[in-house]
């Protein structure tokens, strides 16, 4: 099955290696991989290696909805590049490119077909904002 790919970016004020770290490690995914401040990520599982597993836990903060986003690792080359295949057969590729001024993060990813692509762009934009957010400003 072909997927239309979807992409989404985001220049990060951070050093490449503060940005790969927030991004690849449980304890710095649950603060920000949500799209809105009703959602959380209570858990998250990292085995950054090439097939190992990746699982965050997404949760309403109200509790009437959840699901685990799951994958595994296709590619990992750190600090510059994750692939992760998801459950379903999709793929997303997270590339960093570092800058004397900080890093640029590109998303690109397989949409799924029960949600209009845009709404799918826009939650995963919504993610990487939260993302970029926490890198700069709460990150310790």
């Amino acid at each position: 099955m072909a997927f239309k790919q979807l992409k989404i970016e985001a220049f990060i004020e951070a050093p490449v290696s503060r940005v790969w770290q927030c991004w690849t490690r449980p304890e710095h995914i649950t603060q920000w991989n949500f799209a809105s401040e009703d959602w959380r990520c209570p858990s998250a599982q990292v085995d950054l290696r090439t097939g190992g597993e990746y699982l965050a836990r997404m949760e309403s903060r109200d509790g009437s909805m959840g699901f685990d986003f799951r994958g595994n690792y296709g590619e990992v080359v750190q600090e510059e590049r994750v692939v992760l295949l998801l459950e379903d057969g999709r793929r997303a590729m997270t590339r960093f490119e570092s800058s004397p001024t900080g890093t640029r993060v590109e998303t690109v990813f397989d949409a799924e077909t029960q949600n209009p692509p845009e709404l799918q762009q826009q939650g995963w934009q919504a993610i990487l904002n939260q993302f970029k957010f926490y890198v700069e400003h709460g990150f310790h």
